[in-house]
């Protein structure tokens, strides 16, 4: 995979730049976490999405000294759409990190998570030791997009999911750097 690293804490791949949130993503969010699938495929988007919710993401996103590190999958570059998902890494304790991801049902079965995912694992922005990810076991793919990735299976444990207002059985993953 061909990648590149550039300033404004973008990540660029052959089909995909990583980039900052923009103000103006707030509508494709909104369109996008509104959606059930979208929703209950994550722990903390709610559904039905409330008013408000996009804008809010929005401004955690772009906040100076945030524990988390957000990026919009952008597709611009191959000509598709410029918010085609978001992925980030939540900064933990002992130099480790923790990967979330979403994409937009428009654009699932097509390795837009895969290469974003590995694109992070590559580039490692927060110079981490060791990178965690959950997958709920009811979404298969969202697991093989980490072991592609090179996650490790670590064990079975459960998260609570706000669409879905339940705990759920999820799979933890872990990638040593």
């Amino acid at each position: 995979m061909m990648l590149e690293k550039i300033a404004g804490a973008e990540i660029v791949t052959e089909r995909l730049r990583l980039r900052p949130v923009r103000k103006s993503d707030t509508g494709l969010f909104a369109m996008y976490a509104g959606d059930r699938r979208v929703a209950e495929a994550t722990q903390g988007i709610p559904h039905p999405l409330p008013p408000g919710a996009a804008e809010a993401f929005v401004a955690r996103a772009v906040a100076v000294g945030a524990e988390e590190d957000i990026w919009v999958m952008d597709g611009s570059p191959a000509g598709l759409a410029e918010v085609l998902g978001v992925i980030s890494l939540k900064k933990m304790d002992r130099n480790q990190s923790e990967v979330a991801f979403w994409v937009a049902p428009a654009f699932w079965n097509l390795g837009i998570a895969s290469e974003a995912v590995q694109a992070l694992v590559v580039a490692n922005p927060q110079g981490c030791k060791t990178m965690f990810a959950e997958a709920f076991q009811d979404n298969p793919r969202s697991a093989r997009v980490l072991t592609n990735a090179g996650f490790q299976y670590l064990g079975d444990a459960e998260s609570f999911s706000v669409a879905r207002n339940a705990r759920v059985p999820t799979w933890t993953y872990v990638r040593k750097m």
